[in-house]
């Protein structure tokens, strides 16, 4: 039986024995559930995410694409915004080291940093992302484990270069001194810090989740506990993304609402994303992540609703071990406020906080004249299949060549419909 990973088999060619592997693994672990309910509507405010492994990676693409709502990032073995490039193979030799040995390129400035910042001004510049200035505000903390095998500290160093880009340094902490493999840290569950395997929680006397939310949110009350006092809410996660276990999304996720953030009480909490990790998912490790990772004892000192968005595998070969896209598995828009999962978890978002999505809406519109393979290339339109589809408005343009052309009108972000401009 092949060991597991956090991200996705090592060995590309593997990854159909793997997704059988996890499928065992999922029917043996998954528990009952109740139907899952709407997520219920709250005022909270004061958005902050946090992820390990390729939920480390969607926590720094989520607070980059949408930096205008984000207070702040914890990010614990993940890289820069969009390092992957759309491209498997970057993701597990550039970007990890989830590839055979002998082929990881891991290094110090391996990424290249200044061309990930350069895609990062091109998207903000062209509306799929909110303008970098978003980010000056944001506060950011960093955890790479010194015995990290999979994402080694260089790729947490290009993390932190990239950040300061954009990023004060003063609302930047990073932590990289601690002997830990490739999993989050907590002071009361998991497996010895040095070991890699599920649940990939590991008890290394360090409270990850706690250190980062203090670092984002700056003083909290102390947890008593680590036993929940709250509820966990299961809710329908199809509401927010059709067909949601066809692009990578489970069925249902998972709102954790401590005792002081009630219905009535919300719009006092905040609201902290926490995106799992590979094969972390509830089908592959139960409830150990939303119960254990350490978010919830917090959230109970300090009226915080915790927001656990659930992936799910896509099989046999896209993504067999249920990791966040930010390796193009499933949407070429993956890292822009348009990408299928990005887009879903903000809607989740939303409905928490009071927010609502802008869409269309009145106002002089800027237009684009180019080719349908342009569009795409610039974060205007998506593809499915063969055609290309206006982000926003979701209308087909035609083909995807660099023949076919259309007049694409922005008229919000990142919505796009097809007309014509005086």
């Amino acid at each position: 039986m092949p060991r597991c990973r956090p991200f996705f088999a090592r060995h590309i060619a593997s990854r159909f024995v793997a997704s059988l592997v996890l499928l065992a693994t999922a029917l043996c672990l998954s528990v009952p559930q109740a139907q899952a309910a709407p997520l219920p509507a709250m005022k909270a405010k004061q958005v902050s995410v946090s992820g390990l492994s390729s939920g480390a990676y969607m926590a720094v693409q989520f607070g980059v694409a949408y930096s205008a709502i984000v207070e702040g990032a914890g990010v614990i073995a993940g890289g820069p915004y969009y390092c992957a490039r759309g491209n498997v193979s970057t993701a597990t030799t550039v970007c990890s080291c989830t590839t055979l040995p002998a082929m990881c390129h891991v290094s110090a400035g391996g990424t290249d940093v200044s061309g990930l910042a350069a895609i990062t001004s091109q998207n903000a510049g062209n509306g799929s992302i909110d303008p970098v200035a978003g980010m000056n505000r944001q506060r950011i903390w960093l955890f790479s484990g010194s015995a990290d095998t999979l994402v080694p500290t260089p790729v947490m160093d290009d993390l932190a270069s990239y950040y300061q880009n954009y990023v004060p340094a003063a609302n930047i902490r990073y932590k990289k001194d601690l002997a830990a493999q490739h999993a989050m840290p907590t002071d009361f569950f998991g497996n010895g810090c040095s070991t890699l395997g599920s649940p990939y929680i590991s008890n290394c006397g360090y409270d990850a989740a706690g250190e980062l939310l203090k670092w984002i949110y700056g003083t909290l009350v102390q947890k008593s506990s680590n036993n929940p006092a709250g509820r966990f809410i299961s809710f329908d996660q199809a509401e927010f993304l059709g067909s949601p276990q066809s692009h990578g999304m489970a069925a249902t996720g998972v709102l954790y609402v401590p005792p002081g953030c009630d219905a009535n009480n919300a719009q006092a909490c905040k609201l902290h994303v926490a995106f799992h990790g590979c094969k972390q998912d509830q089908a592959s490790v139960s409830d150990a992540f939303i119960r254990n990772a350490g978010y919830n004892g917090w959230a109970d000192a300090n009226n915080i609703l915790v927001l656990y968005p659930q992936a799910a595998p896509v099989f046999p070969m896209a993504n067999p071990n249920a990791c966040w896209d930010w390796f193009s598995y499933d949407d070429p828009n993956y890292a822009k406020q348009s990408g299928r999962q990005m887009k879903a978890v903000k809607l989740m978002i939303d409905r928490l906080t009071g927010g609502s999505d802008p869409g269309p809406g009145p106002g002089p519109a800027t237009c684009f004249n180019a080719s349908n393979y342009t569009h795409v290339q610039e974060g205007r339109a998506h593809t499915n299949g063969f055609y290309v589809y206006a982000n926003g408005s979701e209308q087909r343009m035609g083909l995807n060549n660099i023949f076919t052309r259309t007049t694409l009108k922005r008229t919000a972000p990142d919505y796009y419909e097809i007309g014509t401009c005086p």
